[in-house]
């Protein structure tokens, strides 16, 4: 894309073509008015008068012109933008302009608009994982209690002889229920242990091991994807390790007997900005995937460009709709059938995530799926 000109270039470029234009002009009819009244001086200065407010003329409409196609209309563009965005559309962005400096102020606005964006989400995010944390803890509590009674009298029957099909049944339920108020806890129990340096490429190659010595690749095609000389991260290692083995443990089941990839690279963060896919190690050369224009999740204190490590987990599977992407983070919020998920791991991959100072999202994979994408900052 060839380079903008800039407002004062263009401005003086025109309005100094317009001046030479001009006064060729004239020099041009004097000239010729000279020679064609044979030397009559009131008629000679009558015509010089009329041909200097003619190219006096030509000169105000032409730069009124000049001035509203390069100055006037972008910044009313500008300025209906800003009266958008201060009114709560924040979805409003400032057009394009022809030159580079009102190019340059529409980016910036709509960075600004970005930023409010980002803020906005956060807050409400924020919130969010207080209110339900605080629910959760006082759910947990109350739920417990009982479930430990009903444990007691469950084991009573069965020592008293109760039908041990039946007795069974109430066990599953039982612990399933236990799973369930355990999840909660994780959810809103935050951690107060002091953040590491971690090296993210140890991490994903464990997290990776754990799961292929426990066969939980048995249908699936893995494929590890880790990058030489990645930058170290502050974070919890076994945090970070159960965050990326739950999301495996997802791939996997969405994957079913597809292909499964997990990586680590080094990435630099900007906010509403979409760079194209980085390349991965197993590509083949001539590879190139299109971005699509969704725009990930950001957190503010993050400064553009600011160097750190993206960690990925992709699968072939039928990948996550662009309407569930926003709550697939949210506690219970779950596509999975009736009986098979309670919606509360993603929510604790994100709580984690978030308590490490990173940043996850999801997006649709290369390989036709979902990618889950663990963003955090290099440690400086």
């Amino acid at each position: 894309m060839p380079a903008k000109p800039a407002l004062r270039t263009e401005l003086l470029f025109n309005l100094a073509f317009l001046a030479g234009a001009a006064l060729l002009l004239g020099v041009g009819s004097i000239l010729a008015l000279g020679t064609l009244t044979s030397g009559e001086p009131g008629t000679t200065v009558l015509l010089v008068l009329g041909i200097v407010a003619t190219d006096l003329l030509v000169f105000i409409f032409f730069g009124r012109y000049l001035v509203q196609r390069l100055v006037l209309r972008p910044v009313d563009r500008l300025v209906d933008a800003a009266d958008a965005i201060a009114a709560g559309d924040l979805a409003a962005r400032a057009p394009d302009a022809e030159t580079r400096d009102f190019a340059t102020l529409a980016e910036r606005l709509n960075r600004m608009t970005d930023s409010l964006l980002d803020a906005q989400g956060q807050l409400v995010r924020s919130e969010k994982l207080a209110s339900v944390g605080r629910l959760a803890a006082g759910v947990a509590h109350e739920i417990g209690n009982p479930l430990g009674a009903i444990g007691t009298y469950l084991e009573v029957l069965a020592h008293r002889g109760a039908d041990p099909e039946v007795t069974a049944g109430m066990r599953r339920e039982l612990d399933r229920i236990d799973r369930i108020v355990r999840s909660l806890l994780d959810f809103s129990r935050p951690k107060e242990e002091a953040l590491q340096l971690v090296d993210p490429g140890v991490v994903t190659r464990a997290a990776f091991d754990l799961l292929q010595a426990q066969g939980a690749f048995k249908l699936t095609r893995p494929q590890l994807d880790l990058v030489e000389g990645l930058p170290p991260i502050r974070a919890h290692a076994h945090g970070l390790e159960q965050t990326l083995v739950n999301l495996v443990l997802n791939a996997v089941d969405a994957a079913r007997e597809g292909l499964l990839v997990v990586g680590a690279r080094t990435w630099a963060y900007e906010p509403g900005h979409v760079p194209p896919p980085p390349r991965r190690r197993i590509d083949p050369p001539y590879a190139l995937w299109a971005r699509g224009p969704e725009r990930r999740p950001s957190r503010v204190e993050f400064t553009s460009g600011q160097p750190g490590v993206l960690l990925f987990v992709a699968d072939s599977g039928p990948g996550v709709p662009v309407e569930h992407r926003q709550r697939i983070f949210d506690p219970f919020f779950t596509t999975k059938e009736p009986g098979r998920g309670t919606g509360l791991g993603l929510a604790i991959v994100a709580r984690s995530v978030h308590d490490m100072g990173g940043l996850v999202w999801v997006d649709t994979a290369r390989e036709g799926g979902a990618v889950f994408k663990l963003y955090f900052p290099a440690a400086s």
